[in-house]
């Protein structure tokens, strides 16, 4: 029995068509919907559907931890309070000042840290406005799959068709998360 292929090709080598499913993928995450063709939007669905069931499977599964943390201590206008050392050879210098502290922090078990790695290589890093990092699987896990906790299984993505592109005719359609 011949097997059929599990995925469409897109007319696009496997490298430039995973980077480009990657990207569609992210978009949808950060921005809530994405246009894009009939046949992406349909690609991108499916790994959308599977990174959020994913999330919410794993959404509780940590356990809060006490570290300690050393951070340099500051003064009132919040710059670095130094002192001054002297060392072996007689020379001084300034040194900062650090102080010791415990900080409560998430640590993912075991399961929850394999899908936070999975999430991983289905998404891109993405900047905001301000060039500060997203944490895209923290987003899911703490936003999107608290969002959908209560809903059965799947649908978590809606396609909206609209119609043909004007400048080659490609069927177009809005995929967003609902």
């Amino acid at each position: 029995m011949k097997k059929l292929a599990t995925n469409r090709k897109l007319g696009r080598t496997t490298d430039i068509r995973n980077a480009m499913l990657k990207n569609l993928s992210t978009d949808l995450l950060v921005h809530g919907k994405v246009e894009t063709t009939l046949s992406r939007a349909k690609e991108v669905k499916s790994i959308a559907d599977s990174l959020i069931a994913l999330a919410i499977k794993e959404k509780d599964n940590f356990e809060m931890v006490d570290v300690k943390v050393v951070k340099a201590k500051l003064d009132s206008k919040g710059n670095k309070e130094t002192e001054l050392v002297k060392s072996k050879n007689g020379k001084e210098y300034l040194k900062v000042v650090k102080e010791e502290t415990t900080e409560k922090r998430q640590k993912d078990m075991p399961t929850r840290l394999n899908a936070r790695r999975k999430m991983m290589r289905k998404l891109n890093k993405v900047k905001d406005s301000d060039g500060n990092n997203i944490d895209l699987p923290s987003k899911l896990f703490n936003e999107i799959a608290q969002k959908y906790a209560d809903k059965n299984v799947g649908g978590y993505t809606r396609i909206i068709k609209a119609g043909p592109r004007k400048g080659d005719g490609a069927e177009v359609a809005i995929l967003q998360l609902i």
